[in-house]
């Protein structure tokens, strides 16, 4: 079976991780560094599913925004999945994420979603419920991810990458 590319946008508040769980995911690596994305930047990586088939992500590492303004629903055209992420230890980047959930999905009704809730290295931080990811859990993908040790960011890309070929749960 060939390999087909999908295009991901990752979407989220700034300074929730986009970026840093980008290279843990293609390039497992972790940088303390806080470099701001502008406009946006692209990797890749390849994906085995579990049962056959695999998938090239393209992923596209957006700006951090809390909505969604024309250069950025520039960017999501032709999207075929979109990667919220979250910051756990400010509950403000959650509702800012689902907020650009919202958005994007007017232009991009049937695109597979999957939400990080990311910092999870930062537990005794977080502001967001184990509650609130269980409601979430009930209606979205929902992973609790750390682009710092790596802990659920293979299994929240690879539920990304499952949902693109048309797996169902």
């Amino acid at each position: 079976m060939s390999e087909v590319a999908r295009k991901i946008c990752m979407l989220g508040d700034f300074a929730v991780g986009k970026t840093s769980l980008v290279g843990r995911y293609v390039r497992s690596t972790f940088s303390e560094k806080y470099l701001t994305t502008v406009g946006v930047k692209v990797d890749s990586k390849r994906v085995e599913i579990e049962g056959g088939g695999a998938v090239k992500l393209v992923l596209w590492d957006l700006a951090g925004k809390s909505e969604l303004d024309s250069l950025n629903r520039s960017y999501i055209r032709g999207a075929h999945g979109l990667m919220l992420v979250a910051d756990g230890t400010r509950e403000a980047s959650l509702r800012a994420a689902l907020y650009l959930l919202m958005q994007s999905q007017k232009q991009l009704p049937d695109a597979p979603v999957v939400l990080m809730v990311n910092k999870l290295d930062l537990i005794d931080r977080w502001e967001v419920s184990a509650s609130d990811i269980s409601r979430l859990q009930q209606s979205l993908p929902t992973f609790r991810t750390s682009a710092l040790d790596g802990e659920g960011v293979e299994a929240a890309f690879s539920e990304l990458g499952r949902l693109l070929l048309g797996g169902e749960a």
